[in-house]
């Protein structure tokens, strides 16, 4: 198993882990790659590469899921700083915490315009993702 760590700084980011992913596993043929975002507050997808869609999909998850809201979660924590995240945790669980990529000839087998992407929900924080590879 691997891991990736990352640094974000904004509330909502997204980073691009695919070069980070690419270098973890260049020595394996054929396999199953699972990366896994061990955060209740953070999520992995598969996306396109663009960063004004990155942009356009924060900017979605706010109007669908707002930032401020009367969370319950929020006022059961109002007391603690960095626990008004509901948002995240709701965020977080639409989008979930995993995806799966094939390797085929030594390479994962994503789309042309397809990228790995590490979605920050509540940052700025340190952060990071396991990689496990099942070979075949």
């Amino acid at each position: 198993m691997e891991e990736i760590r990352i640094k974000t700084n904004k509330q909502l980011e997204v980073k691009d882990l695919t070069g980070k992913v690419k270098g973890k596993i260049d020595d394996i043929e054929e396999g199953l790659l699972t990366l896994y975002v061990p955060h209740t507050t953070a999520a992995v997808t598969i996306q396109e590469g663009d960063e004004e869609l990155w942009e356009d999909m924060l900017e979605t998850y706010k109007r669908l899921v707002p930032l401020k809201r009367d969370y319950k979660h929020n006022a059961k924590y109002s007391g603690m700083s960095g626990e008004q995240n509901a948002h995240a945790h709701i965020l977080s669980s639409m989008i979930k915490p995993s995806v799966h990529i094939p390797i085929e000839k030594g390479k994962m087998a994503l789309g042309s315009w397809q990228k790995i992407l590490f979605l920050e929900l509540d940052g700025g924080r340190s952060r990071k993702v396991k990689l496990h590879v099942i070979e075949s």
